[in-house]
């Protein structure tokens, strides 16, 4: 996703969805974000696993603490709206990680203001 280009994809896009592993979603994020319709919706799965550093993460790989969970979502949040995507929402979402880790879907839609081009 990070080497997509509009000789990749010809047009706007109407949705973005990412479920990505092992990289944070700002940077996995910035180059499809670019490739969206004025009207475009995001669907991403969150990750804490993948946000937080390593020293946070539990074993096996598990961030079990609420309060890391709380701030990777403000912080994905934060990072979304400050590129003028207004975020509708953020859920827990009810299947776990494969080791058990709490995830989240972030759901967004570009802003009139939108700073990623």
């Amino acid at each position: 996703a990070r080497v997509l280009t509009r000789d990749h994809i010809d047009r706007d896009c109407n949705w973005v969805v990412c479920d990505a592993s092992f990289i944070s979603l700002a940077k996995v994020l910035e180059v499809p974000l670019s490739l969206a319709a004025p009207s475009c919706t995001l669907v991403a799965l969150i990750k804490p696993q993948f946000e937080v550093g390593r020293g946070e993460v539990g074993k096996g790989g598990v961030v079990r603490d609420p309060a890391l969970h709380a701030r990777v979502c403000e912080e994905v949040r934060d990072w979304i709206a400050g590129n003028g995507w207004q975020v509708e929402g953020i859920v827990e979402s009810p299947i776990k990680g494969p080791e058990g880790n709490v995830e989240f879907l972030i759901c967004a839609r570009r802003g009139p203001n939108s700073q990623i081009d």
